[in-house]
């Protein structure tokens, strides 16, 4: 049985629509599997994406399909979280980007694991509280 989509490493981006503005942009991902390294038994997380684009915005099924793509490989949250952060900076150069990744219980044990790039020269404006 042919599948109608396929898992992908293929992160596509399109244009950002407004360069001029900083905004900010929160992806969560509830459904991330992967497999432990050391059992082979599966690993499930819950990620948050906020970025500031500059040029670039990541196109959201290929992210989808960029997800899946982990769903039969093994690895420590530690770097798959930070593997996640640098493929998605290289696609898309953001301003600045945060990957919080919130594991599920392993043993007894609840891991979150928070990954952040800033780019060269970039300050985050002044954050306004409304009475």
């Amino acid at each position: 049985m042919q599948r109608p989509s396929e898992p992908s490493k293929d992160l596509q981006t399109f244009e950002n629509p407004s360069t001029g503005n900083d905004y900010t942009i929160k992806i969560t991902v509830p459904e991330f599997t992967c497999l432990c390294p050391l059992t082979g038994q599966p690993d499930f997380a819950n990620f948050v994406i906020e970025y500031v684009p500059d040029q670039a915005c990541v196109e959201l099924k290929s992210l989808k399909m960029y997800f899946w793509s982990f769903r039969d490989e093994g690895g420590f949250h530690e770097k798959l979280t930070n593997e996640i952060l640098a493929k998605l900076v290289a696609a898309t150069e953001p301003k600045f980007m945060r990957i919080t990744a919130n594991w599920n219980v392993r043993g007894g044990i609840y891991t979150s694991v928070v990954a952040e790039h800033r780019a060269d020269g970039w300050q985050a404006p002044a954050k306004v509280e409304l009475p």
